[in-house]
């Protein structure tokens, strides 16, 4: 599991995180990458191959996010505070965990990730409206560092019109 491997080192190599999801560098298997003590180079560095949540407590905690695929950009997020899952190790082999707090909260965001949601998606409406600049300047800096590019954007919350221009600065279009 080469890829496992430059996940890890990739991870290690950022400053502020904690975690990284396969797709978020282009490759499309469900493996992540997590540090449940958020200390670099710490051996709590795991590789999880096709992870899955088999239990969710009932109790739930807001906490600030951040997402290494949007720089400087944290808000409040609402996740369960203690998860069972089950995924496969680098040898093959299934293990099962109880994951709780901080290592429940980066587990469940990366698992995000292999399911094609970002932290953002979870923000209440309120919320998103604080980061809602951010995002729009993170897009605007793409769409001018590749204008060639057809880019689909999210409408901003209340503005679901399939008609409409899509993206968190749509209502500025």
């Amino acid at each position: 599991m080469q890829i496992g491997r430059t996940l890890l080192l990739s991870l290690s190599c950022r400053d502020d995180g904690v975690g990284l999801a396969a797709p978020q560098v282009g490759v499309n298997i469900r493996l992540m990458v997590f540090n449940e003590t958020a200390e670099r180079g710490n051996p709590a560095e795991t590789v999880l191959v096709n992870p899955e949540i088999v239990e969710k407590g009932k109790v739930t905690d807001i906490d600030v996010e951040g997402c290494l695929s949007f720089p400087q950009v944290y808000a409040d997020v609402e996740r369960f505070t203690k998860i069972e899952v089950r995924y496969q190790d680098l040898q093959g082999q299934t293990q099962q965990m109880v994951l709780k707090e901080f290592a429940a909260r980066v587990f469940q965001h990366e698992y995000d990730h292999l399911q094609g949601v970002l932290y953002h998606d979870r923000m209440k409406p309120q919320e998103l409206e604080k980061i809602r600049p951010k995002l729009v300047k993170l897009e605007e800096a793409f769409i001018a560092a590749y204008p060639g590019v057809k880019v689909q954007r999210v409408p901003p919350a209340g503005r679901a019109a399939a008609s409409k221009p899509k993206g968190f600065g749509s209502a500025r279009r």
